[in-house]
């Protein structure tokens, strides 16, 4: 079922409406994506590029001689990943959706630069964010509660 989503910064600057009927989803480990979110993997979503409207443009950064990729140059949020040459889906990352509770990875891609001992973290303990005292009390002390 198609269904619109949106998403975008996490300051708000640039925001995007998409067009989805899927909900699979990728995670990408090439040394590439590694360095452009900082993280072990970047979660992508594939859709047609002409599924997705920038209701704020990004900025782009031209990440290597074959592809691109929006972000917001104000707060950092790496938004997604294209081809220069404009062919084939425009991926956009899975945490920049308002929403990205409907996706399920169904893919690792760049699997030569896999961190296997990340990839299986059931067991480990986890820790709350409103439940860890030493977050909570910064930002109490700001006259805030712990968002989402």
């Amino acid at each position: 079922m198609t269904q619109t989503m949106t998403g975008g910064c996490q300051c708000g600057r640039v925001r995007y409406s998409v067009e989805i009927d899927s909900d699979d989803a990728y995670w990408c480990h090439c040394r590439m994506c590694q360095k452009a979110t900082g993280g072990i993997a970047a979660a992508f979503v594939e859709v047609p590029v002409a599924a997705v409207t920038w209701l704020s443009e990004p900025d782009w950064y031209e990440s290597s001689p074959v592809a691109r990729r929006p972000f917001c140059s104000k707060c950092g949020t790496p938004l997604g990943f294209a081809w220069r040459d404009g062919t084939g889906g425009h991926d956009l990352t899975v945490g920049s959706f308002d929403d990205p509770s409907r996706f399920r990875p169904v893919a690792h891609a760049g699997a030569e630069s896999i961190h296997e001992a990340w990839l299986d973290t059931k067991d480990l303990p986890r820790h709350f964010t409103n439940q860890t005292e030493s977050v909570v009390k910064r930002y109490k002390a700001v006259g805030l509660e712990v968002p989402e």
